[in-house]
Formats: C-alpha cells, structure tokens, sequence
C-alpha cells in the first residue's frame, strides 16, 4: 500500500521524456516529450512518475533519460 502515498512523498529524482513513440499503448496522452517528470518510485523496468493527467502512472524507461 505504499503507493497510497507516492504524491506526498518527496521525489527520488528529475527524468526527461526523450519520446512518446510507443509500440504498443498510447502514451503521448500522459507524457510530453521534452518535459521533466518528478520520479517518485523506480523498478528495474519502470519510472512512476505524475504524468500529465496528475496522477501516479508507470511508464517503460526507454520514454526517459535522467535530467
């Protein structure tokens, strides 16, 4: 449940979205290239960031590069 919390938590770091050209889900809904997203958890394969709607999404890392 700890992701119950994950907008009032400070952030772990700052990426940078690189592209929104995804194979398979429309991402460009939720994500902007060119903007930094406040990271707030990691996983092996996934940033959860707030995206543009607001809330927590998780997205691939390959849309990412650190800022």
């Amino acid at each position: 449940m700890i992701h119950h919390n994950w907008n009032e938590k400070p952030s772990l770091k700052k990426v940078k979205c690189v592209h929104t050209d995804a194979a398979k889900y429309i991402v460009n809904r939720a994500l902007t290239a060119g903007k930094e997203y406040e990271v707030k958890n990691e996983t092996e394969e996934f940033y959860f960031i707030i995206d543009n709607t607001g809330k927590v999404g998780g997205f691939y890392k390959d849309y990412f590069q650190e800022a």
